[in-house]
């Protein structure tokens, strides 16, 4: 099996310097629910099909994981986990609804999400304007308070835009799309529409070769399987998952506009023509050390930073028997309660405020391994030689049964208004 230190708890005690005390038991707790239907195994090849998502029963009970062979464990691995079931999240959905029909309830807006967003990208502008002078760069302070607050600050509204993507901040749409505007602006370079485009493939088709913009490639995997590699891909990770999707998925649910009128009216430009201008006067009026001082939030808090162990601890496998793990510790306080994965997974319509709701109404669903420490995860990732880019689990994509996969509404960047309050994925 995977070492026991996977997850293990912080080697040294928490300081400011990674925000809030990342810091509490970080064992792995034993799997009394399976998280996965059975046939997992450790590099066997992609299976020729891969089931539609109806095709299994709303009803019955997660089959027994499979077991976990000493292999799994004992080195590098040379191939992902393949599997040749559906992800695991639609028949657990449908499970703990048949079960616990009150979750229904837990689905809503959240409001208080805007109001974080708008406190957060004003410290940003506040900081980008004290640093505006260039004698600041030769200091300490720029650098070290771009790694605490910006760093931090930055990673909470990329997953801010994560939580409004799901539209789940305000009941309108217009609402939802320009908060997401808001949240992008101190992140430098426009994204929150890209974003959205890839990350509702990523719930619909998790695990998806091709289609999955989360997953490494296989030559991530060849070029970065050693020690000096993962510390290569944790340094410049943001730049991967900036990067990656654009150039090896290709978006199933997503329609991207397709002539000059649609382009010039679609969320694309709004988002762009916002981002720029917005740089644009703060170069002009302030000057490039501002510029650089979002930019090094950004790529700091994307890098060795607390914050972005979320990056490996939501889908990296450190048990083969499960996908997707959550993470319950103190930086969902400042993460919109992003660790709760499984939970988010399992009901992207609930709001980040209710996920640990969610876990209480169905406590036997979440009572399976977790990771409790987004630092550690770090760590263990560069220095464990059996995790790695290929310790993600891996569906090989079959082209008729992932259109059957896809729900019959599907995300217009032109005319979305209408997909309002349809998105049940």
């Amino acid at each position: 099996t995977l070492p026991s230190s996977v997850c293990a708890p912080d080697a040294a005690a928490t300081t400011v310097a990674i925000t809030v005390a990342d810091v509490v038991d970080v064992s792995i707790t034993s799997a009394a629910v399976p998280h996965l239907p059975a046939t997992a195994s450790g590099s066997s090849a992609p299976d020729s099909k891969l089931r539609a998502r109806g095709g299994a029963s709303a009803s019955a009970a997660p089959a027994a994981p499979p077991a976990v062979t000493a292999a799994d464990g004992a080195g590098p691995r040379s191939d992902f986990f393949w599997l040749s079931t559906d992800e695991p999240h639609a028949i657990r959905r449908r499970q703990m609804l048949k079960k616990y029909p009150q979750i229904r309830s837990l689905m809503r807006h959240e409001p208080l999400t805007a109001v974080l967003v708008s406190a957060e990208v004003a410290l940003q502008f506040a900081l980008a304007y004290l640093f505006r002078n260039p004698a600041w760069l030769s200091t300490w302070t720029f650098w070290v308070t771009a790694y605490i607050v910006g760093g931090t600050v930055t990673c909470s509204l990329l997953l801010s835009v994560h939580e409004i993507t799901h539209f789940l901040a305000f009941r309108g749409f217009l609402a939802n799309k320009i908060l997401a505007c808001v949240a992008n602006l101190p992140v430098v370079l426009p994204f929150c529409v890209d974003f959205k485009r890839y990350h509702m493939d990523h719930h619909r088709f998790q695990g998806v070769d091709g289609v999955d913009g989360d997953l490494p490639t296989a030559l991530e995997g060849r070029l970065l399987n050693s020690r000096l590699g993962k510390l290569f891909f944790c340094t410049f990770q943001i730049l991967f998952y900036a990067i990656r999707p654009k150039m090896v998925a290709t978006a199933k649910t997503y329609r991207m506009p397709r002539t000059a009128s649609e382009w010039i009216f679609s969320w694309y430009a709004l988002n762009y023509t916002v981002q720029f201008a917005v740089m644009g006067l703060v170069l002009r009026y302030w000057g490039l050390t501002s510029i650089l001082y979002l930019a090094a939030s950004v790529l700091l808090g994307g890098s060795l930073h607390p914050m972005a162990g979320h990056y490996l601890a939501e889908h990296y496998v450190t048990n083969p028997s499960q996908e997707t793990y959550s993470y319950y510790g103190l930086l969902n306080w400042v993460a919109f309660n992003s660790g709760y994965h499984n939970e988010h997974h399992d009901f992207p319509n609930i709001p980040w405020t209710l996920l640990p709701e969610l876990r209480k109404i169905a406590p036997e669903f979440y009572d399976m391994p977790q990771c409790k420490s987004w630092t550690w995860m770090i760590v263990q990732f560069i220095f464990t030689p059996s995790l790695g880019p290929y310790s993600r689990i891996k569906r090989k994509q079959d082209a008729t049964a992932a259109e059957k996969n896809v729900m019959p509404a599907t995300v217009d960047d032109v005319s979305a208004a209408a997909f309002v309050g349809k998105e049940d994925i």
